[in-house]
């Protein structure tokens, strides 16, 4: 028997905290290092396991992988919805859920967005699986109704939208910003943009009526030429 399995067997881990300490492992080495040179060797020594003991709870590293990621994102998701469903006001609602994004990142680092990139990692991740469908549904709904927006445009502006706080999460690792400082200016974004759609794509291209349509023009009798 290997030391690293002596000492589990004295600690005498459930198998459910066990998986939770060899996911929390490879989450502070995807945060840290990225995937590149990850492998269950590198895990297995970081979270003080075999990696006899590793194959017992994830048959390869993509398994581990695809497992971290759906965990990373029902935790996000979850701190997301919980300020959507304290929002009041659309501003409470973009900047809530912006600030949870930017507080994930600020206390784990890149782990979904590293974690996106891994080969084959697409072939088993679907959006829908981690309610992105819905909020993209939600948010439309509530832009379209109170911006007075189409529904194709209020989905489009939302889908795009969507990208902005990931972006502000990488500025936010690699400048050393505030996080409010970054916080505001995202939030500035969306609203602005949203604010910008609607005033200059819709408000310059819709059709107006002529004068005489809306209101009584006065009678201005025609000027006589001069001979």
């Amino acid at each position: 028997m290997s030391d690293a399995e002596a000492d589990d067997k004295k600690r005498r881990y459930s198998p459910e905290k066990r998986r939770e300490m060899i996911l929390d492992s490879a989450a502070e080495l995807v945060a840290q290092n990225g995937t590149t040179d990850l492998s269950l060797d590198t895990i297995a020594q970081r979270a003080g396991v075999s990696k006899t003991l590793m194959y017992r709870y994830f048959r390869n590293l993509l398994e581990l992988l695809r497992e971290l990621l759906e965990r990373e994102y029902r935790y996000l998701r979850g701190k997301q919805l919980a300020a959507a469903e304290s929002a009041r006001t659309y501003e409470d609602l973009v900047r809530g859920v912006t600030r949870a994004y930017l507080i994930y990142i600020e206390d784990r680092g890149l782990i979904v967005e590293r974690l996106q990139t891994y080969p084959s990692m697409s072939e088993y991740h679907n959006p829908t699986d981690f309610d992105r469908e819905p909020s993209v549904a939600y948010f439309s709904i509530v832009t379209a109704e109170l911006y007075d927006l189409p529904m194709d445009i209020a989905t489009a502006l939302t889908e795009i939208s969507f990208g902005l706080p990931a972006s502000a999460g990488e500025y936010l690792i690699r400048s050393g910003a505030s996080r409010q400082s970054v916080e505001d200016l995202t939030v500035a974004m969306i609203l602005g943009s949203i604010a910008g759609v609607r005033e200059n794509l819709l408000g310059k291209n819709r059709e107006i009526k002529p004068p005489s349509e809306l209101v009584n023009l006065p009678h201005f009798p025609k000027r006589q030429e001069r001979r």
